[in-house]
Protein backbone atom coordinates (compact mmCIF):
# COMPACT_ATOMS: atom_id res chain seq x y z
CA UNK A 1 0.00 0.00 0.00
CA UNK A 2 1.30 3.46 -0.57
CA UNK A 3 2.39 6.27 1.76
CA UNK A 4 2.96 9.57 1.23
CA UNK A 5 6.42 11.23 2.09
CA UNK A 6 7.76 15.03 1.83
CA UNK A 7 11.19 16.01 -0.20
CA UNK A 8 12.28 19.44 -0.74
CA UNK A 9 8.93 20.78 0.14
CA UNK A 10 6.74 18.75 -2.09
CA UNK A 11 4.50 15.08 -1.24
CA UNK A 12 5.81 12.65 -3.40
CA UNK A 13 3.86 8.85 -3.19
CA UNK A 14 6.01 6.83 -1.72
CA UNK A 15 5.68 2.98 -2.62
CA UNK A 16 6.92 -0.47 -1.94
CA UNK A 17 7.11 -2.68 -5.39
CA UNK A 18 5.07 -5.60 -4.94
CA UNK A 19 6.83 -8.82 -5.06
CA UNK A 20 4.84 -9.65 -8.41
CA UNK A 21 6.54 -7.06 -10.47
CA UNK A 22 10.35 -7.91 -9.62
CA UNK A 23 10.73 -9.02 -13.12
CA UNK A 24 9.98 -5.67 -14.46
CA UNK A 25 11.00 -2.89 -11.82
CA UNK A 26 14.17 -3.61 -10.04
CA UNK A 27 13.46 -0.95 -7.43
CA UNK A 28 12.52 -1.92 -4.44
CA UNK A 29 10.57 1.43 -3.30
CA UNK A 30 8.57 3.67 -6.08
CA UNK A 31 8.81 7.55 -5.84
CA UNK A 32 6.56 9.92 -7.46
CA UNK A 33 5.94 13.32 -7.10
CA UNK A 34 2.01 14.53 -6.16
CA UNK A 35 2.84 18.13 -7.38
CA UNK A 36 1.90 19.83 -4.21
CA UNK A 37 2.80 21.14 -0.84
CA UNK A 38 -0.34 20.47 0.84
CA UNK A 39 -1.04 17.29 2.81
CA UNK A 40 -4.46 17.13 2.92
CA UNK A 41 -4.30 17.69 -1.62
CA UNK A 42 -1.83 14.88 -1.33
CA UNK A 43 -4.19 12.09 0.86
CA UNK A 44 -6.33 13.15 -1.96
CA UNK A 45 -4.67 12.67 -5.41
CA UNK A 46 -2.95 9.39 -3.44
CA UNK A 47 -5.54 7.00 -4.58
CA UNK A 48 -5.56 7.82 -8.70
CA UNK A 49 -1.48 7.99 -8.67
CA UNK A 50 -1.18 4.61 -6.51
CA UNK A 51 -3.59 3.09 -9.40
CA UNK A 52 -1.66 4.77 -12.16
CA UNK A 53 1.95 3.60 -11.34
CA UNK A 54 0.29 -0.18 -10.58
CA UNK A 55 -1.46 0.23 -14.24
CA UNK A 56 2.12 1.16 -15.51
CA UNK A 57 3.43 -2.11 -13.95
CA UNK A 58 1.19 -4.27 -14.60
CA UNK A 59 1.53 -3.10 -18.66
CA UNK A 60 5.52 -3.43 -17.82
CA UNK A 61 4.53 -7.33 -16.61
CA UNK A 62 2.43 -7.98 -19.93
CA UNK A 63 5.13 -7.12 -22.47
CA UNK A 64 7.55 -9.01 -20.28
CA UNK A 65 5.17 -12.21 -19.89
CA UNK A 66 2.36 -11.96 -22.22
CA UNK A 67 2.29 -14.76 -25.33
CA UNK A 68 -1.07 -12.90 -26.96
CA UNK A 69 0.28 -10.12 -29.18
CA UNK A 70 -2.95 -7.97 -29.07
CA UNK A 71 -2.21 -8.02 -25.03
CA UNK A 72 1.39 -7.19 -26.06
CA UNK A 73 -0.17 -4.50 -28.43
CA UNK A 74 -2.05 -2.75 -25.69
CA UNK A 75 0.31 -2.51 -22.80
CA UNK A 76 2.26 -0.58 -25.00
CA UNK A 77 -0.09 1.65 -25.90
CA UNK A 78 -1.11 2.25 -22.38
CA UNK A 79 3.06 2.48 -21.53
CA UNK A 80 3.28 5.35 -24.35
CA UNK A 81 0.26 7.32 -22.72
CA UNK A 82 1.73 7.27 -19.17
CA UNK A 83 4.37 9.70 -20.86
CA UNK A 84 1.60 12.14 -22.54
CA UNK A 85 2.43 10.82 -26.32
CA UNK A 86 0.32 8.45 -28.59
CA UNK A 87 1.75 4.63 -29.69
CA UNK A 88 3.12 5.10 -32.80
CA UNK A 89 5.13 2.30 -34.91
CA UNK A 90 8.99 2.76 -35.29
CA UNK A 91 8.37 2.89 -39.20
CA UNK A 92 5.73 5.66 -38.91
CA UNK A 93 8.05 7.46 -36.67
CA UNK A 94 10.89 7.09 -38.82
CA UNK A 95 8.81 8.81 -41.55
CA UNK A 96 8.06 11.51 -39.54
CA UNK A 97 10.27 14.75 -37.94
CA UNK A 98 13.56 14.18 -36.39
CA UNK A 99 11.82 15.97 -33.32
CA UNK A 100 8.99 14.12 -32.28
CA UNK A 101 12.19 11.32 -32.05
CA UNK A 102 13.96 13.28 -29.71
CA UNK A 103 11.05 14.61 -27.79
CA UNK A 104 10.48 10.85 -27.05
CA UNK A 105 14.18 10.20 -26.05
CA UNK A 106 13.90 12.64 -23.48
CA UNK A 107 10.95 11.69 -21.65
CA UNK A 108 12.90 8.14 -20.92
CA UNK A 109 14.64 8.59 -17.37
CA UNK A 110 17.19 6.33 -16.37
CA UNK A 111 14.96 3.75 -14.46
CA UNK A 112 13.12 3.45 -17.31
CA UNK A 113 12.64 -0.62 -18.44
CA UNK A 114 13.80 -1.86 -21.49
CA UNK A 115 9.38 -2.20 -21.96
CA UNK A 116 9.12 1.92 -21.80
CA UNK A 117 11.67 2.05 -24.23
CA UNK A 118 9.67 -0.42 -26.84
CA UNK A 119 6.47 1.38 -25.82
CA UNK A 120 7.53 5.32 -26.74
CA UNK A 121 10.04 4.08 -29.58
CA UNK A 122 7.13 1.95 -31.25
CA UNK A 123 9.09 -1.56 -30.99
CA UNK A 124 5.92 -3.26 -30.62
CA UNK A 125 4.51 -4.62 -34.14
CA UNK A 126 0.90 -4.29 -34.01
CA UNK A 127 -0.82 -7.91 -33.77
CA UNK A 128 -2.07 -9.17 -37.20
CA UNK A 129 -5.28 -10.57 -36.42
CA UNK A 130 -7.01 -11.68 -39.22
CA UNK A 131 -10.54 -10.97 -40.25
CA UNK A 132 -11.55 -15.03 -39.69
CA UNK A 133 -10.53 -15.11 -36.32
CA UNK A 134 -12.24 -12.02 -35.67
CA UNK A 135 -15.57 -13.56 -33.80
CA UNK A 136 -13.33 -15.28 -31.75
CA UNK A 137 -11.41 -12.82 -30.50
CA UNK A 138 -14.41 -10.46 -30.08
CA UNK A 139 -16.34 -13.46 -28.02
CA UNK A 140 -12.66 -13.52 -25.92
CA UNK A 141 -12.88 -9.26 -25.51
CA UNK A 142 -16.86 -9.65 -24.35
CA UNK A 143 -16.63 -12.37 -22.35
CA UNK A 144 -17.85 -10.45 -19.27
CA UNK A 145 -20.52 -8.74 -21.23
CA UNK A 146 -21.60 -12.16 -22.36
CA UNK A 147 -22.04 -13.74 -19.03
CA UNK A 148 -25.47 -14.45 -18.33
CA UNK A 149 -26.01 -16.05 -21.86
CA UNK A 150 -27.01 -19.75 -22.12
CA UNK A 151 -25.14 -22.10 -24.78
CA UNK A 152 -28.29 -21.36 -27.00
CA UNK A 153 -27.79 -17.46 -26.68
CA UNK A 154 -24.46 -17.49 -27.24
CA UNK A 155 -24.66 -19.76 -30.22
CA UNK A 156 -27.37 -16.88 -31.83
CA UNK A 157 -24.77 -14.21 -31.08
CA UNK A 158 -22.13 -16.08 -32.17
CA UNK A 159 -23.42 -16.89 -35.43
CA UNK A 160 -24.74 -13.48 -37.50
CA UNK A 161 -21.63 -11.75 -36.12
CA UNK A 162 -19.89 -15.07 -38.23
CA UNK A 163 -22.16 -14.56 -41.54
CA UNK A 164 -20.97 -11.04 -41.25
CA UNK A 165 -17.74 -11.58 -41.42
CA UNK A 166 -17.85 -14.53 -44.08
CA UNK A 167 -19.94 -11.47 -46.18
CA UNK A 168 -17.52 -8.97 -45.81
CA UNK A 169 -14.48 -11.46 -46.54
CA UNK A 170 -16.57 -12.50 -49.95
CA UNK A 171 -16.95 -8.77 -50.61
CA UNK A 172 -13.26 -8.26 -50.59
CA UNK A 173 -12.26 -11.88 -52.10
CA UNK A 174 -10.85 -13.41 -49.37
CA UNK A 175 -9.14 -12.75 -45.84
CA UNK A 176 -6.75 -9.63 -44.52
CA UNK A 177 -5.89 -8.26 -41.36
CA UNK A 178 -7.88 -6.60 -39.47
CA UNK A 179 -6.00 -3.39 -38.98
CA UNK A 180 -6.05 -3.65 -42.71
CA UNK A 181 -9.59 -2.61 -43.23
CA UNK A 182 -10.08 0.76 -44.45
CA UNK A 183 -13.04 2.84 -45.57
CA UNK A 184 -13.16 1.47 -48.77
CA UNK A 185 -13.51 -1.71 -47.75
CA UNK A 186 -16.46 -1.22 -46.02
CA UNK A 187 -17.87 1.01 -48.64
CA UNK A 188 -16.95 -2.94 -51.08
CA UNK A 189 -19.16 -4.29 -48.59
CA UNK A 190 -21.99 -2.18 -49.33
CA UNK A 191 -22.00 -2.49 -52.91
CA UNK A 192 -21.45 -6.40 -52.45
CA UNK A 193 -24.37 -6.48 -50.39
CA UNK A 194 -26.73 -3.98 -53.11
CA UNK A 195 -26.01 -6.48 -56.12
CA UNK A 196 -27.17 -9.04 -53.48
CA UNK A 197 -30.47 -7.34 -53.01
CA UNK A 198 -30.66 -6.18 -56.07
CA UNK A 199 -30.11 -9.83 -57.71
CA UNK A 200 -31.94 -12.25 -54.92
CA UNK A 201 -34.56 -9.86 -53.15
CA UNK A 202 -32.60 -9.59 -49.76
CA UNK A 203 -34.00 -6.90 -47.46
CA UNK A 204 -32.10 -4.22 -46.54
CA UNK A 205 -31.97 -4.57 -43.28
CA UNK A 206 -30.30 -8.14 -43.55
CA UNK A 207 -27.19 -5.55 -44.91
CA UNK A 208 -27.70 -3.34 -41.84
CA UNK A 209 -27.43 -6.06 -39.64
CA UNK A 210 -24.47 -6.96 -41.23
CA UNK A 211 -22.91 -3.52 -41.18
CA UNK A 212 -23.88 -3.16 -37.38
CA UNK A 213 -22.46 -6.74 -36.60
CA UNK A 214 -18.97 -5.91 -38.19
CA UNK A 215 -19.02 -2.21 -36.76
CA UNK A 216 -19.69 -3.58 -33.16
CA UNK A 217 -17.00 -5.70 -33.36
CA UNK A 218 -14.07 -3.69 -34.83
CA UNK A 219 -15.06 -1.08 -32.02
CA UNK A 220 -14.66 -3.89 -29.49
CA UNK A 221 -11.49 -5.01 -31.04
CA UNK A 222 -10.28 -1.32 -31.13
CA UNK A 223 -10.71 -0.49 -28.08
CA UNK A 224 -9.09 -3.24 -26.35
CA UNK A 225 -5.83 -2.44 -28.33
CA UNK A 226 -6.02 1.04 -26.30
CA UNK A 227 -5.50 2.62 -29.42
CA UNK A 228 -6.15 6.43 -29.04
CA UNK A 229 -7.27 7.10 -32.28
CA UNK A 230 -9.35 4.10 -33.36
CA UNK A 231 -10.07 4.08 -37.50
CA UNK A 232 -14.09 3.83 -38.04
CA UNK A 233 -14.18 2.28 -41.64
CA UNK A 234 -18.59 2.05 -41.47
CA UNK A 235 -18.73 5.45 -40.37
CA UNK A 236 -22.08 6.58 -42.51
CA UNK A 237 -22.02 2.61 -44.45
CA UNK A 238 -25.50 1.61 -44.50
CA UNK A 239 -28.32 0.84 -47.04
CA UNK A 240 -31.73 2.30 -46.72
CA UNK A 241 -34.79 0.97 -48.65
CA UNK A 242 -37.41 4.04 -48.75
CA UNK A 243 -39.80 2.09 -50.04
CA UNK A 244 -39.94 -0.36 -47.25
CA UNK A 245 -43.09 -0.83 -44.81
CA UNK A 246 -41.79 -1.14 -41.50
CA UNK A 247 -44.07 -4.05 -40.32
CA UNK A 248 -45.71 -4.73 -37.07
CA UNK A 249 -46.56 -7.88 -35.43
CA UNK A 250 -50.31 -8.20 -35.99
CA UNK A 251 -52.54 -9.09 -32.47
CA UNK A 252 -54.54 -12.36 -31.99
CA UNK A 253 -58.25 -10.57 -31.32
CA UNK A 254 -59.28 -11.16 -27.68
CA UNK A 255 -62.60 -12.78 -29.26
CA UNK A 256 -60.40 -15.09 -31.32
CA UNK A 257 -58.40 -16.32 -28.35
CA UNK A 258 -61.82 -16.72 -26.70
CA UNK A 259 -63.56 -18.56 -28.98
CA UNK A 260 -60.83 -20.27 -30.84
CA UNK A 261 -58.36 -21.59 -28.41
CA UNK A 262 -60.41 -21.58 -25.37
CA UNK A 263 -62.32 -23.83 -27.22
CA UNK A 264 -62.54 -27.74 -25.80
CA UNK A 265 -60.62 -29.38 -27.54
CA UNK A 266 -58.29 -27.22 -28.97
CA UNK A 267 -54.85 -28.32 -27.83
CA UNK A 268 -55.84 -32.04 -27.49
CA UNK A 269 -52.74 -32.71 -29.90
CA UNK A 270 -50.51 -30.29 -28.52
CA UNK A 271 -48.32 -31.43 -25.80
CA UNK A 272 -48.93 -29.82 -22.08
CA UNK A 273 -45.61 -27.73 -21.97
CA UNK A 274 -46.10 -25.82 -25.12
CA UNK A 275 -49.98 -25.19 -24.50
CA UNK A 276 -49.15 -23.69 -21.24
CA UNK A 277 -46.39 -21.48 -22.62
CA UNK A 278 -49.33 -20.23 -24.50
CA UNK A 279 -51.31 -19.42 -22.22
CA UNK A 280 -49.01 -17.78 -19.69
CA UNK A 281 -48.22 -15.31 -22.56
CA UNK A 282 -51.86 -14.38 -23.12
CA UNK A 283 -52.10 -13.00 -19.60
CA UNK A 284 -48.41 -11.70 -18.90
CA UNK A 285 -47.17 -10.22 -22.38
CA UNK A 286 -44.23 -12.07 -21.72
CA UNK A 287 -41.79 -12.26 -24.62
CA UNK A 288 -41.68 -16.39 -26.11
CA UNK A 289 -38.50 -16.76 -24.73
CA UNK A 290 -38.84 -15.12 -21.23
CA UNK A 291 -41.18 -17.68 -20.35
CA UNK A 292 -39.59 -21.16 -21.99
CA UNK A 293 -36.31 -20.31 -20.54
CA UNK A 294 -37.68 -19.74 -17.22
CA UNK A 295 -35.12 -21.44 -15.20
CA UNK A 296 -37.14 -24.12 -12.09
CA UNK A 297 -36.99 -21.64 -9.53
CA UNK A 298 -38.13 -18.70 -11.54
CA UNK A 299 -42.03 -19.34 -11.02
CA UNK A 300 -42.95 -18.14 -7.43
CA UNK A 301 -46.33 -19.53 -6.48
CA UNK A 302 -45.39 -19.82 -2.24
CA UNK A 303 -46.10 -16.19 -2.56
CA UNK A 304 -48.43 -14.02 -1.07
CA UNK A 305 -48.82 -12.85 -4.73
CA UNK A 306 -48.13 -15.75 -7.33
CA UNK A 307 -45.45 -14.51 -9.78
CA UNK A 308 -42.68 -14.86 -12.68
CA UNK A 309 -39.15 -13.69 -11.98
CA UNK A 310 -37.57 -12.31 -15.22
CA UNK A 311 -33.67 -11.80 -14.26
CA UNK A 312 -30.39 -12.07 -15.89
CA UNK A 313 -29.69 -15.82 -14.45
CA UNK A 314 -26.25 -17.05 -13.09
CA UNK A 315 -25.13 -20.47 -12.33
CA UNK A 316 -26.09 -23.88 -13.90
CA UNK A 317 -29.51 -22.05 -15.66
CA UNK A 318 -27.86 -18.82 -16.76
CA UNK A 319 -29.48 -16.73 -19.04
CA UNK A 320 -29.50 -13.33 -20.24
CA UNK A 321 -32.66 -11.36 -20.59
CA UNK A 322 -33.62 -8.94 -23.25
CA UNK A 323 -32.32 -6.01 -21.26
CA UNK A 324 -32.34 -4.42 -17.87
CA UNK A 325 -35.66 -3.09 -18.58
CA UNK A 326 -37.41 -6.85 -18.94
CA UNK A 327 -35.58 -7.25 -15.39
CA UNK A 328 -39.35 -7.61 -13.30
CA UNK A 329 -41.59 -9.85 -11.57
CA UNK A 330 -45.00 -10.58 -13.30
CA UNK A 331 -47.55 -11.23 -11.46
CA UNK A 332 -49.63 -14.79 -11.89
CA UNK A 333 -53.62 -14.84 -13.15
CA UNK A 334 -56.30 -16.65 -14.81
CA UNK A 335 -54.99 -19.08 -17.30
CA UNK A 336 -51.77 -17.81 -16.67
CA UNK A 337 -51.66 -19.01 -13.20
CA UNK A 338 -53.24 -22.55 -13.81
CA UNK A 339 -50.74 -23.03 -16.74
CA UNK A 340 -48.00 -22.09 -13.92
CA UNK A 341 -49.43 -24.38 -11.78
CA UNK A 342 -49.31 -27.15 -13.56
CA UNK A 343 -45.29 -26.38 -14.32
CA UNK A 344 -44.04 -25.27 -11.45
CA UNK A 345 -40.52 -25.90 -12.08
CA UNK A 346 -40.76 -24.61 -15.63
CA UNK A 347 -40.13 -26.12 -19.62
CA UNK A 348 -37.28 -28.27 -19.39
CA UNK A 349 -38.63 -29.01 -23.15
CA UNK A 350 -38.23 -25.82 -24.57
CA UNK A 351 -35.57 -24.13 -22.08
CA UNK A 352 -32.86 -22.48 -23.62
CA UNK A 353 -33.89 -23.98 -27.36
CA UNK A 354 -35.64 -22.33 -30.05
CA UNK A 355 -38.27 -24.86 -30.75
CA UNK A 356 -40.98 -23.42 -29.72
CA UNK A 357 -41.61 -20.61 -32.16
CA UNK A 358 -42.08 -23.05 -35.13
CA UNK A 359 -44.19 -25.92 -33.19
CA UNK A 360 -46.74 -23.63 -31.74
CA UNK A 361 -46.81 -21.28 -34.69
CA UNK A 362 -47.05 -24.76 -36.81
CA UNK A 363 -49.84 -26.27 -34.82
CA UNK A 364 -51.90 -23.35 -34.52
CA UNK A 365 -51.66 -22.59 -38.71
CA UNK A 366 -52.44 -26.63 -38.97
CA UNK A 367 -55.34 -26.21 -37.40
CA UNK A 368 -56.81 -23.43 -38.45
CA UNK A 369 -56.68 -21.51 -35.65
CA UNK A 370 -54.90 -18.30 -36.34
CA UNK A 371 -56.40 -15.45 -37.86
CA UNK A 372 -54.70 -15.16 -40.86
CA UNK A 373 -51.05 -16.16 -42.61
CA UNK A 374 -49.33 -13.10 -40.51
CA UNK A 375 -50.73 -13.66 -37.09
CA UNK A 376 -48.30 -15.58 -35.08
CA UNK A 377 -48.27 -16.58 -31.37
CA UNK A 378 -46.04 -13.33 -30.20
CA UNK A 379 -48.90 -11.98 -30.86
CA UNK A 380 -50.17 -12.04 -27.82
CA UNK A 381 -47.51 -9.72 -26.47
CA UNK A 382 -48.86 -7.24 -28.52
CA UNK A 383 -52.76 -8.22 -28.02
CA UNK A 384 -51.78 -7.88 -24.14
CA UNK A 385 -50.74 -4.71 -24.51
CA UNK A 386 -53.68 -3.04 -26.62
CA UNK A 387 -56.19 -4.82 -23.98
CA UNK A 388 -53.70 -2.64 -20.62
CA UNK A 389 -54.46 0.73 -23.31
CA UNK A 390 -58.41 -0.44 -23.45
CA UNK A 391 -58.59 -0.20 -19.54
CA UNK A 392 -57.33 3.21 -20.00
CA UNK A 393 -53.80 2.02 -17.96
CA UNK A 394 -51.22 4.60 -18.81
CA UNK A 395 -48.47 4.71 -20.93
CA UNK A 396 -45.77 3.94 -18.41
CA UNK A 397 -47.42 1.97 -16.39
CA UNK A 398 -47.92 -0.16 -19.29
CA UNK A 399 -43.99 -0.20 -19.91
CA UNK A 400 -43.06 -1.44 -16.60
CA UNK A 401 -45.75 -4.37 -17.18
CA UNK A 402 -43.97 -5.26 -20.71
CA UNK A 403 -40.62 -4.74 -19.52
CA UNK A 404 -40.32 -1.99 -22.01
CA UNK A 405 -37.92 1.40 -21.37
CA UNK A 406 -39.55 3.88 -19.57
CA UNK A 407 -37.27 6.04 -19.63
CA UNK A 408 -36.05 5.32 -23.70
CA UNK A 409 -39.85 6.29 -23.95
CA UNK A 410 -39.90 9.56 -22.58
CA UNK A 411 -36.53 10.71 -23.51
CA UNK A 412 -35.55 11.52 -19.25
CA UNK A 413 -34.06 10.27 -16.67
CA UNK A 414 -37.03 8.13 -14.69
CA UNK A 415 -37.44 8.66 -11.12
CA UNK A 416 -39.39 7.31 -8.55
CA UNK A 417 -40.00 3.52 -7.72
CA UNK A 418 -40.65 0.46 -9.30
CA UNK A 419 -44.41 -0.24 -9.54
CA UNK A 420 -45.26 -2.92 -6.64
CA UNK A 421 -46.15 -6.41 -7.38
CA UNK A 422 -49.55 -5.17 -5.96
CA UNK A 423 -50.45 -3.23 -8.51
CA UNK A 424 -49.00 -5.11 -10.83
CA UNK A 425 -51.87 -7.49 -9.92
CA UNK A 426 -54.71 -4.85 -9.77
CA UNK A 427 -53.56 -3.73 -13.61
CA UNK A 428 -53.52 -8.00 -14.54
CA UNK A 429 -56.64 -8.82 -13.07
CA UNK A 430 -58.03 -5.41 -14.73
CA UNK A 431 -58.09 -6.94 -17.79
CA UNK A 432 -58.21 -10.76 -16.78
CA UNK A 433 -59.95 -13.37 -19.11
CA UNK A 434 -62.43 -15.44 -18.22
CA UNK A 435 -60.85 -18.59 -17.68
CA UNK A 436 -62.51 -21.98 -19.44
CA UNK A 437 -63.00 -25.03 -16.89
CA UNK A 438 -61.25 -27.27 -18.78
CA UNK A 439 -57.81 -24.39 -18.52
CA UNK A 440 -58.76 -23.95 -15.13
Amino acid sequence: MAGITKRNGTWHLRMRVPRRYAGVEARAEIHRSLRTDSEREARARLPAAEAAVLAELDARLTMGQSQRPGDVFSAAVSLAATRGVAYRQADDLASGPLEEILARLDTLKPSDTPQMARALLGGVEAPQLMLSGLVEEVERICDYDNRYKSETQMRLWRNPRTRAVANLMAALGGDRPVLALEAGDARRHKAWWQKRIEREGQKAETAKKDFSNISSMLTHYYESLDMAEPPRPYLGVTIRDRHAVKSRKPEIPVNWIMEKWFAPGAFDDLNDEARDILLISIETGCRQAEIHDLPSDAIVLDAVIPHLRIAFEDGEEKREVKNTSSVRLVPLVGVALAAARRHPNGFPRYRYKRSYSALINGYLRGLDLMPSPKHTAGGTRHTWESRLKAAGIASDDRGEMMGHSVASARNRELYGDEMPLERKLELARAVALETPPHLA
